[in-house]
């Protein structure tokens, strides 16, 4: 039942007394302000990284060529590990642990690419199939490369959304045809992807046309297989094998990690997730501990209040108040205080946050989209005002257990 002028007289008290007020509701509303920051900065921080493996495939394994650096078999260091459609196709078909793969050939000389004399350089890949799901491109009109794209060795091309809109100022693309260091490539579809705008100004290209027209014989400059569920051991395995392998085809020691590159993504991205667990769990010690000092703060500072109050409290219950009438003031105004300071804390972190968000440019690297599940801020505020309440409850009974004779000599 709502008490007037109980909460009259905690209203005059906290009024008469500010400074402390303030202080107590400060060490509330700064613990729930830090543990918001940590959350959102924390947030940001992991988004920012996942959103670079938002370009690849998580669970792929990416092949480069090397140069060796250990003799082998009589021959010296220092070869360059060139790939080619054989390497591609054998080491498919003997490391059954790939499944969708792909390979990359590089055309030489400037990417120039015009339409109707307008030109400009963009990027130019000339990749298998499978590349879309390496690449998580998603095409949003048309259609990919396809198997008899390679077959043909059709000059046709799919192009991201940035590069429309540079050769074809946003109007249809599909069917029309783009120069490509003067040969010409039929668009036959139009992709969007998570990479950013670099990835998005990408042009792809069968390989086995690019490999003909461009020169390129049956060359490729970098591999990239997909490799399921697997995890970090699993992925190890299979990089262990995919070198054994390349080892064997082009006559290199498999001790010689220079020799190819591997870039193996399930074990960069498990190692960041790892990463992040830690991280989650020091924010969350750190806003706990922040919290904790403010509960202790309150507890301190309604012992002082109980401490001053000691002559009022032994004439209310000379006068009949009963021990929970007591309690439940002392109580009310710590309540009062801790949900008040704690909304406080908790708005200035949600808005802080949000005004950075708004202002940070969307290219920012490694941080990005910093935000606070709201659920859980709420939750974090209550368990402080509950605690708060807890910590107001020792000094309460305290102050119900003052016998009225004692409190009425205190000096």
């Amino acid at each position: 039942m709502f008490d007037r002028d109980k909460w009259e007289e905690i209203l005059h008290t906290i009024s008469k007394n500010k400074l402390r007020t303030f202080l107590t509701g400060f060490s509330v509303a700064w613990g729930i302000f830090m543990l918001i920051i940590l959350l959102g900065s924390g947030t940001g921080l992991q988004n920012g990284v996942e959103d670079t493996f938002n370009d690849d495939a998580t669970n792929s394994i990416w092949v480069y060529g090397g140069q060796t650096q250990l003799p082998y078999k009589g021959m010296k260091p220092g070869r360059y590990i060139r790939f080619d459609n054989q390497t591609y196709s054998q080491l498919k078909a003997d490391v059954s642990e790939l499944q969708e793969s792909s390979g990359r050939f590089y055309i030489p000389g400037d990417n120039d690419v015009s339409y109707k004399g307008t030109s400009y350089n963009l990027g130019v890949r000339s990749v298998h199939p499978d590349h879309q799901l390496i690449e998580k491109s998603a095409v949003i009109e048309g259609r990919f490369i396809n198997e008899m794209d390679l077959k043909q060795k059709r000059k046709v091309s799919c192009i991201g959304t940035l590069a429309q809109k540079a050769l074809f100022k946003n109007k249809s693309a599909l069917g029309k045809y783009i120069e490509i260091q003067g040969v010409p490539f039929k668009v036959v579809g139009i992709f969007e992807d998570e990479g950013g705008e670099n990835e998005q100004e990408v042009i792809y290209l069968p390989i086995t046309t690019a490999q003909m027209v461009y020169n390129g014989q049956n060359r490729i400059n970098q591999m990239m297989f997909l490799v399921g569920d697997a995890g970090i051991e699993e992925s190890r395995a299979i990089e262990s094998d995919v070198r054994a392998k390349l080892a064997q085809i082009h006559n290199f020691s498999p001790e010689d990690e220079r020799a190819v590159r591997i870039r193996n993504n399930v074990e960069s991205f498990m190692q960041f997730q790892s990463l992040f667990d830690n991280i989650r769990v020091f924010v969350w010690l750190i806003g706990i501990m922040t919290i904790i000092a403010g509960i202790v703060g309150i507890g301190n500072i309604m012992l002082i209040v109980v401490k001053e109050r000691t002559k009022e409290i032994g004439i209310r219950k000379a006068l009949g108040a009963t021990p929970w009438s007591i309690i439940s003031l002392i109580i009310m105004e710590s309540i009062l205080i801790t949900a008040i300071s704690g909304y406080i804390g908790l708005v200035l972190g949600v808005g802080l946050i949000e005004l950075v968000s708004s202002f940070m440019p969307p290219d920012t690297p490694f941080f990005k989209n910093p935000e606070v599940n709201f659920q859980v801020a709420i939750s974090a505020t209550v368990i402080l005002v509950v605690a708060g309440t807890l910590a107001g409850l020792a000094p309460a009974r305290r102050a119900a257990s003052i016998k009225p004779i004692v409190a009425l000599r205190d000096e």
